[in-house]
């Protein structure tokens, strides 16, 4: 029995045909667990109060806890969220688009000054921006102060949210990464708004920094101990190859 050359191999499962069929697998598992699983809410009142002031803002999330946030966000009615332009980025992307999210792909290497103009845009115009302020690799739990400085150049808040899951796998990537798994409880947590002051200087824009890394932490922990996980939130040395492309936590 012959098999295909490794090279072949490789084409095939980097090829344009295995990343829709990817995207399209996602989509389906993370609708699979949200309808499998008994959720809550914790703290929706937040994006609802902001929406119905007319005010748009920054939501915050750590990467390790993307696969089920898309759910989270059917209540805002523009939303976009920034994406690493690698290839698993692409497939993140793809997946999103089942949901009706508009993506930004960037990163500082590869059109990462377009996706600043972009997401600046996105929020000047009234919608909201998503962003994973220790992506796209690390290190984790730690917040790009780019994140913060895309909030005070907009003049928006960032609102912090997160989930956990009764029944999950942590995967041993960077992120640490939260597969959630069908058939159990799950709970999104929204925090309250951080404003960011528009005349922050450098040592401004660490300290808040600091605090919205602070509130994520405190938050992943909280919905972490309702199913009595535990959370380690250690950092992970970032990729060096990835540390020239974070824009901004993207």
């Amino acid at each position: 029995m012959r098999f295909a050359k490794p090279d072949v191999w490789r084409r095939f499962i980097r090829s344009e045909l295995v990343r829709r069929i990817a995207c399209w697998v996602t989509h389906c598992y993370i609708r699979f667990v949200y309808r499998t699983n008994r959720w809550s809410v914790v703290g929706g009142e937040w994006p609802r109060r902001l929406t119905s002031e007319g005010r748009t803002f920054i939501v915050a999330f750590w990467h390790g806890r993307l696969l089920m946030m898309p759910p989270a966000w059917h209540q805002l009615t523009s939303f976009h969220m920034l994406i690493s332009a690698h290839r698993d980025g692409r497939i993140i992307a793809g997946a999103m688009t089942y949901f009706g999210i508009d993506t930004i792909a960037g990163s500082t290497s590869r059109g990462g000054s377009s996706a600043l103009r972009a997401m600046l845009k996105r929020l000047k115009e009234g919608g909201c921006v998503g962003i994973t302020p220790d992506g796209p690799r690390g290190p984790a739990m730690t917040v790009s102060v780019g994140t913060v400085n895309i909030a005070r150049l907009a003049g928006v808040p960032i609102l912090p949210l997160t989930y956990a899951t009764s029944r999950r796998r942590v995967l041993a990537t960077w992120d640490r990464f939260h597969l959630a798994l069908p058939f159990g409880r799950g709970v999104y947590l929204w925090g309250e708004p951080i404003e960011i002051g528009k005349e922050l200087d450098e040592a401004g824009l660490e300290r808040a920094r600091h605090l919205v890394e602070q509130r994520m932490v405190e938050m992943v922990r909280d919905a972490d101990r309702r199913f009595g996980h535990e959370t380690s939130v250690s950092p992970i040395a970032a990729d060096p190859a990835a540390s020239a492309e974070r824009i901004a936590g993207g």
